[in-house]
């Protein structure tokens, strides 16, 4: 990682789910050390409903996230790209740091699979923050 903001990539297919409650919580937690992206392989027309709900439950605001197109231009400018079932359809960029997150997909499942995807994520997030910015402290989680 540069020793100035680390640029995350968090990249799903749809850009409905995962990444963008990747993308909420890290910046969230990050305040302003970190810069998070979200993009997808083939991004939708919106937020999944059921994910906007709960993340707008955990007091996050879901208003101006749009489903963006994960280019290589996207990943060539990032310090790191988390993949979260993006499969073979992520561009390849050589000398990108990728790492692969297996998550379930929260489209259609209920309010209780939602929360535990997003649980899931939250965990996740805050590892990687410890990790690339050992020195900040951590709020309490959101989940």
């Amino acid at each position: 990682m540069s020793t100035t903001i680390p640029t995350i990539v968090f990249a799903c297919r749809a850009n409905g789910g995962r990444s963008v409650a990747s993308r909420l919580l890290t910046e969230h937690y990050a305040q302003g050390r970190v810069v998070a992206l979200s993009a997808g392989t083939e991004p939708g027309e919106q937020i999944h409903p059921e994910v906007a709900a709960v993340l707008e439950q955990l007091g996050l605001d879901t208003s101006r996230e749009r489903p963006t197109l994960l280019t290589a231009e996207m990943i060539a400018a990032s310090d790191l790209v988390i993949t979260q079932g993006c499969g073979e359809n992520c561009p390849y960029v050589p000398g990108a740091t990728y790492r692969d997150w297996p998550l379930d997909d929260p489209k259609g499942r209920s309010d209780a699979e939602v929360r535990a995807i997003i649980a899931d994520i939250d965990a996740r997030v805050r590892a990687l923050l410890a990790e690339l910015a050992p020195d900040l402290v951590l709020p309490l989680n959101v989940t």
